[in-house]
């Protein structure tokens, strides 16, 4: 039996997305313990994950703290990994394998970049869609893949009974309106139209709700909607999965909350204006299906009513 460690500090949405490869990992390596270097606000989701042995905290602090940086390298050489597999794939990694594994063996440090297509560079690779490089990263790396390019969150869902009961929740739509502030390009201005020609349409046959973060709460005041809040704080990874699992149908911009969504095969739309391609973030699943423009303030809140509305028929 050997140790084997996966990388993979964030974000929400790029959680979600590697549920398949970690599993895939998993299957290859049953024999082996697993564990994961993730950062704070992953860290209790992932001691959830059935095919995780443990989980260890990288609080990421500045390369410069040599005294932080030691005694984490210390960590990880203790528990003397076999194998790394790296799924955040970033500057900061790459730094890493240059303490731990100076091999570039893509069986032993398996990295996009260890694990790069000869006829590609770097940046034409990264242009391929999410899970497509994940497929290729582990198959690479001698895996066999079955669930890498169909990730299942459901292991992250708790039971939310007592939050459902709290705000009589039965059939409810859910709306995800936010961004992180440096990224407004992503946000869909007409979810106040919106929520006017639901309840126009269908009265009160469904409940309309958001389940803003901590930095959201008072912006979601000011929408038509009921905010789904526990303790009058924002509900943690866990509840909001199982949320957006229970939905009738969910309409989101391109947040982390839309690829839970499409991980968690729940119904719904995600809005694409022409900071990336849905295609791309690999966010199209069976029942989760983009609206892709080249302007979000172009897309009126009547189209996406309507593609909405194909979902009760």
């Amino acid at each position: 039996m050997s140790n084997i460690l996966i990388i993979k500090h964030g974000s929400l949405g790029d959680i979600a997305q590697s549920c398949g490869a970690i599993q895939d990992i998993y299957e290859n390596h049953t024999n082996d313990d697993i564990y994961l270097l993730t950062t704070k606000p992953y860290l209790d989701l992932f001691k959830k994950n059935p095919y995780l042995k443990d989980v260890i905290l990288d609080k990421r602090l500045s390369r410069f703290n040599l005294v932080y940086l030691y005694f984490l390298m210390k960590k990880l050489k203790k528990l003397n990994f076999k194998k790394f597999f790296d799924l955040q794939n970033s500057s900061r990694t790459s730094f890493y394998k240059k303490i731990l594994f100076s091999n570039n063996n893509p069986e032993l440090w398996s990295s996009s970049q260890t694990t790069l297509p000869s006829n590609h560079s770097k940046e034409e690779f990264d242009k391929k869609p999410v899970l497509k490089r994940f497929d290729h990263q582990l198959k690479t790396s001698g895996l066999i893949t079955k669930n890498t390019l169909f990730p299942d969150f459901t292991w992250s869902c708790t039971d939310i009974t007592d939050l459902k009961n709290k705000y009589n929740l039965d059939k409810y739509i859910l709306l995800f309106p936010f961004c992180s502030p440096h990224l407004s390009l992503k946000k869909w201005p007409y979810y106040s139209n919106l929520i006017k020609l639901i309840k126009e349409k269908y009265n009160d046959q469904y409940k309309i709700i958001t389940a803003p973060g901590s930095n959201e709460i008072k912006d979601s005041e000011e929408l038509d909607a009921i905010s789904i809040l526990d303790n009058n704080k924002a509900i943690n990874i866990s509840q909001l999965s199982s949320l957006i699992k229970d939905s009738s149908v969910v309409v989101a911009n391109d947040t982390g909350p839309a690829h839970m969504a499409a991980h968690l095969n729940a119904k719904g739309l995600t809005l694409f204006g022409s900071h990336t391609t849905a295609e791309k973030v690999s966010i199209e699943r069976e029942n989760f299906k983009p609206i892709q423009v080249n302007d979000l303030k172009k897309l009126s809140a009547e189209k996406v009513f309507e593609r909405l509305s194909n979902y009760f028929k």
